[in-house]
């Protein structure tokens, strides 16, 4: 290595894109270990609708943060940043190496660069919200949203009332629009990052996600969901392909408009993933369908490996 410093490789793009495929290929060249960034991944009792590596590919290569928390639990980013940061320094004790890899751009963010500092909130403001999403519903706070931080309500998922709720929380206590707090400047870290990011054009990508969420009922999301049922007002839960389906069991949806919306809000998903990921110009990317051993070589070669 040019440098004394540890390599983190984080793996990121849109969803269904490949990227456990890719992280497992090169954890096995660099003979090293995973940790996925994967916030719905976390939690045990959600296996078919959050696409979790199959058993194949968890012997392939030792993965971390897959299936590990309940959705009983309360796991917050902050709480992803710290035991991350404490598994990557057990992990770089055997090996200069170790692989982030998920879509979802905060939790990458939290280890690579550290969250960012917000304002105390009262427990006023934060009940009030949670009134006004009981009396009101959501599409009140999407809209109070979209007028005081259009930068945030771009790339935050819309249909998430938790993260509608934070957001507006720290706008009620600051006065400041939730993005502003955003990239305060990085946190420093004991080891060096490359950012290898996987993309295809947009018709591809919606293909992709059409195929996954065929593939995700056909292995038995209807099952999943419905024994999840009861516990639907859990955070965890707040998810695409989870969300629909409780719809249709509220007897609000057919279960073909439910499967519908999962792809719909599933290809939304991926626009904010894109949105997100566009503006990290760390980030080198490579085409869906490049050979993993051509990106390791390229990783190899500009970290001097």
């Amino acid at each position: 290595m040019t440098s004394s410093l540890p390599l983190l490789i984080c793996v990121v793009g849109p969803t269904a894109i490949g990227k456990t495929k890719l992280a497992i290929a090169l954890a096995e060249v660099f003979e090293t270990e995973i940790i996925s960034a994967d916030s719905r991944q976390f939690f045990k009792e959600m296996t078919v609708g959050t696409a979790v590596p199959s058993l194949e590919e968890l012997k392939a290569a030792k993965h971390h943060f897959i299936q590990n928390k309940s959705i009983f639990d309360s796991f917050s980013v902050g709480d992803f940043e710290k035991e991350a940061l404490q598994c990557l320094e057990s992990l770089f004790q055997k090996n200069p190496v170790a692989i982030l890899v998920g879509g979802s751009g905060l939790y990458v963010d939290s280890v690579v660069r550290g969250l960012d500092s917000f304002p105390d909130v009262s427990n006023e403001i934060r009940e009030a919200l949670n009134m006004e999403l009981a009396s009101k519903g959501i599409a009140s706070l999407q809209q109070e949203l979209k007028g005081i931080d259009p930068t945030y309500y771009e790339k935050v998922d819309i249909q998430n009332p938790h993260r509608i709720i934070r957001a507006l929380e720290i706008y009620r206590a600051s006065g400041k629009p939730y993005s502003s707090f955003l990239n305060q400047g990085a946190a420093k870290r004991n080891f060096k990052t490359i950012y290898i990011g996987l993309n295809a054009d947009r018709e591809t990508i919606y293909e992709r996600i059409n195929q996954r969420v065929d593939q995700i009922i056909s292995e038995g999301l209807l099952a999943e969901a419905k024994k999840l049922y009861p516990h639907k007002e859990l955070n965890a839960l707040q998810t695409v392909g989870y969300r629909e389906l409780f719809a249709h069991f509220d007897g609000t949806l057919s279960l073909d408009a439910a499967i519908s919306e999962i792809k719909k809000n599933t290809r939304r998903f991926a626009k904010r993933q894109g949105t997100w990921f566009r503006k990290n110009e760390q980030i080198e990317w490579f085409d869906f369908k490049t050979e993993p051993s051509e990106i390791a070589r390229h990783i190899k070669t500009k970290n001097a490996l």
